[in-house]
């Protein structure tokens, strides 16, 4: 399947990585002071806190002036938005230029693999494509198996051999 990225977000994909790296850590407060604060973020609510009154020296809390392009906002990494699906009917609906697949979590093997199937037929990209192993028929298996019965036939005629071979010298 060949590879299509979204001209138009190319851009705004961009802006929001170089917005993302001026973005500081948002600590909570006081967690670099007692270890029984983790550093998770967590909203300031105190009357005299100093970072809900952004006060200069104490960590920058979030707000929107820390938001990406609009137009990047809900877009994948890869340029693509992205769609769930949870059956094979709706993958019809999506745009394979501007849009990407997500196969629902709740989604059966079976039905999973026809979605992926409509949707490589339909050239959309799934984001969250699985990983199968390919399936062996069941004629290669049974020669597996008399393969290895064989085998081990041949083993234990070894063995006896060897056996017979020891008890002819030891009569010796």
């Amino acid at each position: 399947m060949t590879e299509k990225k979204p001209q138009l977000q190319r851009e705004a994909l961009q802006t929001r990585a170089r917005a993302r790296n001026k973005k500081p850590a948002f600590l909570r407060q006081e967690s670099w002071r007692d270890i029984k604060f983790s550093k998770s973020w967590r909203r300031p609510r105190g009357l005299d806190n100093k970072i809900r009154q952004k006060v200069k020296g104490w960590p920058a809390g979030p707000s929107t002036g820390y938001k990406g392009p609009k137009i990047a906002r809900g877009l994948h990494p890869s340029g693509y938005r992205e769609v769930i699906i949870y059956n094979v009917e709706t993958v019809a609906t999506v745009d394979p230029n501007t849009q990407a697949i997500r196969i629902a979590g709740t989604v059966g093997k079976r039905k999973r693999a026809l979605i992926v199937a409509e949707a490589e037929k339909l050239e959309i990209k799934v984001l969250n494509l699985p990983i199968v192993e390919e399936e062996v028929p069941e004629a290669e298996v049974k020669d597996d198996k008399a393969e290895k019965k064989e085998k081990e036939k041949r083993i234990k005629a070894k063995k006896e051999k060897l056996k017979a071979k020891k008890s002819k010298e030891k009569k010796k």
